[in-house]
């Protein structure tokens, strides 16, 4: 509702009135969107955290990272707190992501707190990674990018038929974060190689098949999932784990039904082994198979940059712990804050939704080894601390 509407039907009152209306009308919108965007409450045992901005996906800004980072420490210390649930409001999504379209135009104009959005965003994966409580993400609904780094490092992910699991970051001239280059090379055999070179989505069963989910659920029983979690007296990791099995195995959905990757895994596994990424296009194209040709398409429309720059984030994340790994990711979050593919990805993806990026380097041969390694070179006193 824009001012002229507000002005129409009052102008024939004094301008005082008018004035007041209008501030009532302002009071009123503001009221309306004055939702929290994180609901913090303990319930039972547990500490709930419910992302709530539905209407953005419950993507994750720098006010969300902070809050739910704060009460999680908060909560770690508590005796009464034993478990954390950690969930999305409005049944869409868990999390879509990060705020990218903020994140790309808070980078461009150079806005100081976009460093600290990557900071505190690792830094709340990293407490996730090692928290000494149970944490149990319901991952019902979308859940990309940085809603998978808020779940994928807890202890359990709980997937349902409507979860669609997703690190689409190459696409939009980034790499898969937020812990990726930890949790991606121990997927099963190459998987999370493929899944973080081509951003390819598991859907419901499949999400938990692939090893990114630990159980699987009806969506209509999470309620009472959830009140069972809640009712157990100070519950350790192995009640907590019993109360999941119990409805994971009762659930038959697709149960039955094979990976949706499972007659590719032995291709995906040699494929994606190849050392550069140079050889898996050539090991794609020399395959052949519509599956081969399906994924050489997709990854020839990524960032040639954001593909090198991945392959060896995973390649290196293999053999370093979380902590080494999200060191690793702050830098390359911050080469990615001062190039080009990143702003350029958002623009035709998010923005102009043109689909048509224009990479820079256009060509993977012109990504040179120089560009990779100063992509991963360390910041010095800038570098992500714990």
């Amino acid at each position: 509702m824009g001012f002229s509407e507000v002005l129409r039907p009052v102008s024939r009152f004094n301008s005082f009135k008018r004035t007041q209306i209008i501030l009532q009308h302002l009071r009123m919108s503001s009221h309306t969107d004055s939702e929290p965007e994180v609901l913090l409450e303990r319930k039972g045992c547990a500490g709930v955290i419910t992302l709530n901005r539905p209407k953005a996906l419950n993507s994750l800004n720098i006010s969300m990272i902070r809050q739910i980072y704060l009460q999680l420490k908060k909560w770690e210390e508590e005796p009464e707190t034993s478990l954390i649930i950690m969930k999305g409001a409005g049944g869409k999504a868990f999390c879509a992501g990060g705020d990218v379209k903020a994140i790309a135009e808070a980078g461009k104009a150079k806005e100081k707190w976009i460093q600290d959005f990557f900071k505190e965003e690792y830094t709340l994966n990293r407490a996730i990674g090692t928290y000494q409580k149970p944490y149990v993400s319901f991952i019902h609904g979308i859940t990309m990018g940085g809603g998978v780094g808020v779940s994928v490092h807890g202890d359990f992910r709980v997937a349902t038929e409507k979860t669609l699991f997703a690190m689409p970051e190459t696409a939009l001239g980034l790499f898969p974060d937020v812990g990726g280059g930890y949790f991606l090379p121990r997927l099963p055999g190459k998987l999370g190689y493929f899944l973080g070179l081509t951003g390819f989505r598991l859907k419901g069963r499949d999400v938990q098949k692939g090893g990114v989910a630990t159980h699987f659920v009806d969506s209509d029983k999470l309620t009472m999932l959830e009140e069972d979690l809640l009712a157990l007296k100070s519950p350790s990791k192995e009640n907590v784990a019993e109360v999941l099995d119990s409805y994971h195995k009762k659930c038959e959905v697709n149960q039955d039904k094979p990976f949706v990757l499972e007659e590719h895994m032995n291709n995906i596994n040699s494929w994606f082994s190849a050392s550069t990424v140079e050889q898996i296009i050539k090991h794609l194209e020399d395959d052949g198979s519509p599956f081969a040709l399906e994924q050489l398409k997709i990854m020839k429309k990524m960032s040639p940059a954001s593909l090198k720059i991945s392959l060896r984030q995973l390649i290196e994340g293999s053999s370093k712990n979380l902590t080494e790994v999200l060191i690793m990711e702050y830098r390359l979050s911050q080469a990615c804050l001062r190039g080009h593919d990143f702003y350029e990805g958002v623009r035709a993806i998010l923005v102009d939704k043109d689909q048509n990026p224009k990479w820079k380097p256009a060509k993977l041969e012109e990504v040179t080894d120089e560009f990779v390694n100063e992509c991963f070179k360390s910041l010095g006193s800038n570098d992500l601390k714990f």
